[in-house]
């Protein structure tokens, strides 16, 4: 295990291509234009790894929401702009080239994605931009596969009448789309993939804390040849900009990732027009691991990366581990022991398994979390502390001697913390499994199929892994029940998020 006084920060070099992004000025995307945000202001960009300013971004706020917003009512509402007489076919090319020019540019992304957010370079490599580029190829194809339906109608009071009657499916109009700093360009991609599928247009606000990937994603959109206007990139605080655009009476839909304690805010900004909502909030995973488990090493694995994958900044996070009682011990000790073998450093470090924390509120929140579960009487198996003075860092946590009132069990902490508790009554650990505010994923692990697909069918949670655990596909709807969220992201149902269904009667 790494100590305190152990821990150094080595010096990372960043490459030409990203040095030579960071030297031009962060500003706004508006109608196909680079432009400083109205008020003049911009805030800082940091580096989690150690604290220092990165770079400087527009600080973009309702004036910048109001022009963006326009401009993408703008060509929505005319029928003869390029956009709207693109033909299905040659919107999916143009959305496939984007994946195209993702992956063209997949270290110079990684590599920004790791400085920005703090994840390790080496998994922004095989998943952050894989992900994203694929969500964009597969939107690609289903630009031509969005259709209606004809239906034959009986009319009683019309004896005798004949009609055709169908329905069309057509965009929403323009999007307002709020995204999270966990996974700050693949979030972009989920939003912006089904939203040019489906004709929109959008303007984007990504997170504060790491907005490089979104406007380097706005240079490669316009490089694709998306016509101006279509997408609009409008970097701010959430509090400011990302209110503004939840409130904007011109904006159709909000779709936001992040926090249920803000998802409820956009809720409330949104009543003004009664725009369309979609959520994906937050979670407080149970992944449960039956005695009868096939590979009870692999499990193990899985359970700890299950929680430590991207430091636990997973809305969908094992961080509740129920483990049955004749296994519990031999559970807890692997997955501690596959903690403290996590090797801790800076995300641009080439051997550095767990980066960062993504902010020093984030540090603040989970070291927080940390001390109360302690506090309360937990026993913290392994981890539980920060590491160094300059960068976020927090060692991988174990907590057992858990009760189900602690803030450690209930609460979602977002960071590399998971409490573990026995179980011996397969009912049981189900109701506990459910007692949560949350549904977003949850975990079951054993060979029985049968054990699997009962318990499956009984936990309220929009992903059930079966001897997985982070299984992502662009195919595969993504979303939460309770309190995780409306609607889905990914798959085809994420396309009825972006469409409005017209009924056509037509009297013959």
């Amino acid at each position: 295990m790494v100590t305190d006084a152990a821990f150094e920060i080595p010096e990372i070099e960043i490459s030409t291509k990203v040095q030579e992004f960071l030297s031009r000025p962060k500003k706004c995307l508006i109608n196909g234009n680079w432009v400083e945000a109205a008020s003049g202001k911009s805030f800082s960009i940091y580096n989690p790894a150690n604290g220092s300013i990165i770079d400087m971004a527009a600080e973009g706020d309702k004036e910048d929401i109001d022009a963006a917003v326009k401009a993408a009512r703008k060509v929505f509402d005319d029928p003869k702009h390029p956009w709207n007489t693109m033909t299905p076919s040659e919107r999916g090319k143009l959305i496939w080239k984007i994946g195209d020019l993702i992956l063209e540019n997949l270290d110079e992304l990684a590599e920004l994605e790791s400085l920005d957010n703090g994840k390790p370079v080496g998994v922004a490599k095989v998943a952050d931009v894989p992900l994203s580029a694929d969500l964009f190829h597969y939107m690609a194809g289903w630009a031509t596969k969005i259709e209606g339906n004809t239906i034959p109608i009986s009319v009683p009071y019309a004896a005798g009448a004949k009609f055709h009657a169908f329905t069309m499916r057509e965009p929403v109009g323009v999007v307002g789309q709020i995204i999270p700093w966990n996974f700050p360009l693949l979030m972009a991609a989920w939003k912006l993939g089904p939203v040019l599928a489906t004709g929109n247009c959008v303007v984007l606000k990504p997170a504060e804390q790491t907005p490089l990937t979104a406007l380097r994603l706005g240079e490669i959109i316009q490089e694709a040849g998306v016509p101006d206007g279509v997408v609009n990139i409008v970097t701010g605080m959430g509090e400011t900009a990302g209110a503004a655009l939840a409130a904007h009476d011109d904006v159709d839909k909000v779709a936001f990732t992040g926090s249920t304690e803000v998802g409820k805010m956009i809720v409330q900004a949104a009543a003004g027009n009664l725009k369309k909502v979609t959520l994906e909030l937050g979670g407080k995973s149970p992944n449960i691991i039956f005695k009868d488990t096939e590979n009870l090493e692999q499990t193990i694995a899985s359970a700890a990366s299950a929680i430590f994958f991207n430091h636990g900044q997973c809305c969908c996070a094992g961080s509740r581990l129920y483990v049955e009682k004749d296994i519990f011990d031999e559970v807890v000790d692997g997955v501690s022991a596959a903690a403290d073998q996590i090797k801790i450093g800076p995300g641009l470090a080439g051997d550095t398994d767990m980066g960062p924390l993504v902010s020093s509120e984030q540090l603040n929140r989970v070291t927080g979390f940390m001390n109360a579960g302690q506090e309360a009487g937990a026993t913290c198996v392994t981890g539980g502390r920060r590491l160094g003075e300059n960068g976020y860092f927090v060692t991988p946590t174990v907590y057992k001697d858990t009760n189900d009132d602690m803030s450690i069990v209930r609460e979602e902490i977002f960071g590399p913390v998971v409490v573990a508790d026995p179980f011996d009554d397969i009912e049981q650990i189900i109701d506990r499994g459910n007692d949560t505010t949350y549904g977003l994923a949850a975990g079951i692990w054993t060979r029985d199929i049968s054990k699997a697909h009962r318990t499956a069918a009984r936990l309220r949670a929009g992903t059930v892994w079966i001897n997985c655990y982070n299984i992502f596909d662009s195919a595969l709807p993504f979303g939460g029940y309770k309190q995780s969220g409306w609607g889905r992201e990914m798959g085809h149902e994420v396309l009825d998020l972006y469409t409005e269904t017209k009924a056509v009667c037509l009297g013959l």
